[in-house]
């Protein structure tokens, strides 16, 4: 028994003195011992396997979930694989990492064997090692043969990149031909920037030095580029095309310059498909660009910065070799162009002595030819007798002279030659310069045309057809004058009598017209008149009858009255009295007066439309033409229809008035009158406006109603248009100049319905040179009760004028014999009298009232035939009207001056206008209705003198009252204007009582 336990001490002790030498040979190797219970996967390890995992040594026994979470992630399957090939195999081998607690990484290596003897394997026995150090060397082993493998690579590509390089350079400093050299860089270029495909594009000359684009391919067919157009200067392209720096893009899809260019805006569809993308240009010694080398590849980060240097070097050698091309090519054209030259002189020395007689031939023929075509010319114009053709130096003077002149101007050859030729013209061309004036026309445009009259050496005047042209140098030195001269005397006088003929046969026609429409007239008053007669005599008088004979004379007289008023309208000798007028006002007012009467089987429609300018026109006479119109309209629709009356703003543009006579472009205010009835014909519509035309049959009509429209449009600066075809119906339009001033926002007070207006005894002068007429004036007032004198003409209307001071309207006819009409009576008499009112009465009033058809500003007029009711009313709106302020135009360019002006009147209690220039004066005293009652004028305006603004103002206005101031002499100013009458002066600088004592010299006074 004590044997036993001493035997089992001892091997106890050798156990433990065992796993001792073990734990130090583990600790001393590094290594340690495991195993593992494959059915059940309980590991079992050694102290040194713990430390190998980083586990604390204390619990050597624990499943494999324990040793899966130190082991590195991607390492776990690789050890479960070993696990299953030592199940299958018996064997087991892994290499794996793990992490320690403190982070590191160690690499380990494990190696164990199944234990033998056990049919089914149980336990994995082995050890586990760290092979850290080992894994670290392999891998500084495998940087050292990579790096050994790059640096192999990169002499192998610098060494094959040199051998292209020299190879291209040997090619390149051979090759002469241009394409081919082109040809060669593409293909190198391609080579050694591992490109997929490049292209060069570059200028060649051509003969005659002028360069075109061609291009070269490499690594792509041409039919992948021959569909798109070269490049061109976009954003990408233009600094290779410039010259600039290399252009390498590891993705020009990502570049921002990329895609802004039309009309792709990128890549063209079909395009080969470009990433990475690099381009240099090819510049010559001389610093041309000659051409660029582009290339590119599908792949992104292709092309490198090695690559960009040996293509700016690939480049550099293509400038050498094309610029020695273009050498070579230029020493060959001169040698061949040389060779050309030389054989062309070899051949023209061999025929010069042919030739040189040929020339001489064809001279002596072209020498015979010219002086038969001079001796021809001189013939010709020797021979002409109806033409005066001569020729004139540069300064005018006359140098030759044929037998024409010398019949037509009545000088011979020796008479004229080197006089000048202005002695042909008469004294008022020659005050005016018309001879420099024709002379610097022809030098200036090459001709001088006119027909004018002309003088001959007798002195009497002939009209003569002129042209002269000037003769110029070849180098442009102005050599002279050719002038030609027809008399035309004969054809004008021809002319004018054919005029005067056709103007006989209208005023016959005119005056036919007239005659029978007056006879008719004649026959009623006259006929009706007499039957008054003889009832008037009989025994029994009856007041019906009487009545009736004395109607249908006035109906008789008044339908002369509106014969003779439509043919004033027709010849534009009515006067008006323009107003502003709102054209869809007068248009509604006439609703009633249209309806009844054309009837009630024309319905009456009006379009009047909003915004309507007003028109400067006389209301009366357009109510009368519009009347007219819509009577025509009736007539063209028998059996009834619709008559519309349309307004409208227009403007009539530059290029319409150039169409139409008489027609000023601007502004308009439109009434159209549209029927639906027969319409016209192309014949009847331009003849419509004719007088005395007419489609109506004998006694229905007198054919003055659309002249009488046409005259009254014309006068009142309008346009009148129709528009009108058969079964159609027909448009009249009536176009109104528009006013622009103040008064156009003015509404028309509507006139009240006046009774008879009788006088209160105030006291008329009638002045009228027929005695009839001024007996029945006179038996009139009376009868209105007016206190009546008369007088025959203007000088004895004065003389009652002095001894009667209590005359308080002077009613005068404005044609009156003894050298004063009554335009200059009642000027005199308000000279005189300034607070006198006046009436004037014509049948036409001529110039003296009625300027450019319309009245003189202030005028009162009422036209003869005149009624009582008529005089009653004009009278007492004259005597009753109130005094309204005088309106005063200032012309005056300095601002100040015109304030101080301006101010003065006022306070005085005028209305002001005011002009800065004569232009704008003289449109002022245009557009100002009713004009004004005195102009003030500075004598010295900016655009022309004082004095010949005022007597361009007295051609349009010969009554309207003038002041002059002037900083210059009055007894200057009285002598120049002492032929006028109606001016004062008033010396600068003037106060307030100078410029108003200047005008009451004029009878103006506020």
């Amino acid at each position: 028994m004590a044997g036993n336990v001493k035997s089992n001490e001892v091997i106890e002790f050798r156990s433990q003195r065992w796993e001792d030498h073990l734990r130090e040979a583990e600790a001393a190797s590094g290594i340690g011992i495991f195993e593992v219970d494959l059915s059940t996967g309980v590991w079992w390890c050694s102290a040194q396997v713990a430390k190998l995992f980083g586990f604390t040594p204390k619990n050597l026994q624990f499943p494999f979930s324990e040793w899966d979470r130190v082991i590195f992630t991607d390492d776990v399957p690789k050890l479960q694989s070993a696990l299953q090939d030592a199940i299958e195999t018996g064997s087991y081998y892994v290499e794996f990492r793990v992490k320690h607690s403190d982070e590191s990484l160690h690499w380990l290596a494990g190696k164990g064997q199944v234990a033998a003897g056990i049919t089914k394997p149980r336990l994995l026995r082995g050890a586990y090692f760290d092979i850290s150090e080992r894994k670290a060397l392999e891998a500084r082993l495998l940087a050292v043969n990579e790096t050994l493998e790059a640096r192999v690579a990169e002499v192998r590509e610098e060494a094959r990149a040199l051998e292209i390089l020299n190879t291209s350079g040997i090619a390149l400093a051979a090759e002469l031909d241009l394409e081919r050299l082109v040809q060669l860089v593409t293909d190198a270029g391609v080579e050694l920037s591992h490109a997929q495909f490049g292209a060069f594009f570059y200028n060649a000359l051509q003969d005659d030095g002028e360069t075109y684009a061609l291009y070269s391919l490499s690594g792509a067919p041409r039919e992948s580029f021959s569909k798109f157009p070269l490049p061109r200067n976009t954003e990408i392209f233009e600094s290779t095309f410039r010259g600039g720096r290399p252009f390498r893009s590891d993705d020009i899809l990502a570049d921002p310059r990329y895609g802004k260019s039309a009309p792709y805006h990128g890549m063209p569809k079909g395009h080969l498909p470009v990433r990475s993308y690099l381009a240099v240009s090819v510049v010559s010694r001389s610093g041309e660009v000659l051409g660029g080398l582009f290339f590119g590849h599908p792949q992104t980060h292709v092309f490198t910065e090695r690559a960009e240097r040996i293509i700016t070097a690939l480049a550099a050698q293509a400038a050498v070799a094309i610029d020695n091309a273009r050498l070579y090519q230029a020493k060959k054209n001169e040698v061949e162009a040389r060779m050309r030259a030389e054989s062309a002189l070899q051949s023209l020395n061999e025929t010069l002595e042919t030739r040189a007689a040929e020339k001489a031939r064809q001279l002596a023929t072209s020498i015979t030819t010219l002086r038969d075509t001079e001796r021809r010319f001189s013939l010709l114009v020797e021979a002409v007798t109806d033409y005066a053709i001569f020729m004139l130096n540069p300064s005018g003077e006359v140098v030759n002279w044929n037998p024409g002149a010398q019949r037509i101007k009545g000088y011979s050859r020796e008479e004229i030659i080197g006089q000048h030729f202005s002695i042909f013209y008469t004294p008022e061309d020659i005050r005016d310069k018309i001879p420099e004036k024709a002379l610097a026309t022809a030098a200036r445009t090459g001709k001088f045309e006119a027909e004018r009259w002309r003088v001959r050496k007798d002195g009497s005047k002939f009209w003569a057809s002129v042209v002269i042209n000037a003769i110029f140098a070849p180098d442009g030195e102005l050599l002279g004058f050719a002038k030609v001269t027809r008399d035309l005397t004969e054809r004008r006088a021809s002319e004018e009598r054919t005029q005067q003929a056709q103007k006989m046969e209208v005023i016959g026609q005119l005056t036919g017209g007239v005659a029978h429409d007056f006879n008719n007239l004649l026959t009623i008053v006259i006929g009706n008149l007499e039957a008054l007669q003889l009832r008037l005599q009989g025994p029994n008088l009856d007041p019906l009858m009487l009545q009736r004979s004395a109607d249908n004379a006035m109906k008789g007289a008044r339908r002369a009255e509106t014969l003779t008023q439509r043919l004033l309208a027709f010849s534009r000798q009515q006067p008006l009295d323009p107003k502003a007028v709102d054209l869809g006002r007068l248009v509604t007012g006439m609703s009633d007066l249209l309806r009844r009467t054309i009837g009630e089987q024309i319905t009456v429609e009006t379009v009047l439309s909003g915004g309507v300018w007003r028109a400067h026109v006389d209301p009366n006479q357009l109510e009368l033409a519009i009347l007219n119109l819509a009577v025509n309209a009736r007539d063209a629709m028998p059996d009834g229809g619709k008559l519309t009356i349309e307004t409208a703003n227009v403007h009539l543009d530059e290029k319409y008035a150039a169409t139409q006579a008489e027609v000023i472009p601007g502004q308009y205010v439109l009434v159209a009158v549209t029927d639906n009835g027969t319409g016209m014909s192309a014949e009847v519509k331009a003849k419509a406006f004719d007088p005395f035309f007419t489609t109506k049959e004998v006694g229905h009509g007198t054919g003055l109603g659309l002249s009488q429209v046409f005259g009254f449009v014309k006068q009142s600066r309008g346009h009148v248009k129709i528009y009108s075809e058969l079964g159609e119906g027909t448009t009249v339009k009536i176009y109104l100049p528009r006013i622009r001033l103040a008064q156009e926002d003015q509404d028309e007070e509507a006139e009240p319905e006046k009774t008879m207006a009788l006088g209160a005894a105030e006291t008329i002068l009638v002045v009228e040179d027929d005695t009839d007429v001024r007996a029945y004036s006179c038996e009139t007032l009376r009868e209105l009760g007016y206190r009546v004198l008369e007088a025959p003409n203007g000088l004895a209307g004065l003389e009652m004028l002095e001894r009667h001071r209590e005359i308080q309207v002077l009613f005068t006819d404005v044609g009156l014999p003894g050298g004063m009409n009554g335009r200059q009576l009642a000027d005199e008499a308000r000279n005189r009298r300034a607070d006198l009112k006046v009436l004037f009465t014509s049948g036409y009033a001529r110039n003296a009232i009625v300027h450019d058809g319309r009245l003189d500003s202030g005028v009162e007029l009422i036209p003869k035939p005149f009624t009582q009711a008529t005089l009653a009313a004009k009278l007492r709106d004259i005597i009753d009207a109130k005094r309204v302020p005088g309106r005063i135009l200032v012309v005056e360019d300095e601002l100040l001056i015109q304030m101080l002006a301006t101010d003065y009147l006022e306070d005085a209690g005028f209305k002001v206008d005011t002009a800065s220039s004569a232009t704008e004066a003289l449109n002022k005293l245009a557009l100002v209705p009713g004009g004004v009652d005195a102009v003030i004028i500075d004598f010295g305006l900016p655009d022309r003198k004082g004095d010949v603004l005022v007597r361009e103002i007295r051609a349009m206005y010969p009554s309207l009252r003038v002041v002059i101031a002037t900083g210059q002499g009055q007894a200057d100013m009285r002598n120049l204007f002492k032929t006028e009458s109606q001016i004062a002066f008033v010396s600068k600088p003037y106060s307030s009582n100078h410029l108003l004592a200047a005008l009451r010299t004029l009878g103006i006074s506020c």
